[in-house]
């Protein structure tokens, strides 16, 4: 099984190798999470049967499967904005929100 952030790394690798000159990569990335964040809200629209025309056209492993490609997407895009490699980055940040709500639970218990 292939780990997520290796595969992010291929993912970026390989991009940056086949987009040579093909504009601003970086707010590229960026903008893939709004197209996939599209795609994921549009599943969930089928999954519940919102739109009337169109009825039930997804389930609800549509959206996780959507939900999967944007934090890849998310993830891809971390690349353009760290100075360390994006995986410590992540792990330092949620270590910290960690902490955060440590600390708010905590509170909320006593």
């Amino acid at each position: 099984m292939t780990g997520p952030w290796t595969h992010v790394d291929a993912v970026v690798d390989w991009l940056d190798n086949a987009a040579k000159g093909q504009g601003d990569q970086t707010a590229l990335r960026l903008l893939k999470i709004g197209e996939e964040y599209g795609e994921a809200t549009q599943a969930y629209i089928g999954a519940v049967g919102q739109n009337p025309r169109k009825g039930f056209t997804h389930a609800p492993r549509d959206v996780a499967e959507e939900l999967c490609d944007v934090i890849l997407a998310a993830m891809v895009a971390l690349h353009g904005f760290t100075v360390t490699h994006p995986q410590d980055f992540f792990e330092a940040y949620v270590d910290t929100r960690a902490q955060r709500l440590a600390a708010l639970t905590d509170r909320t218990q006593t």
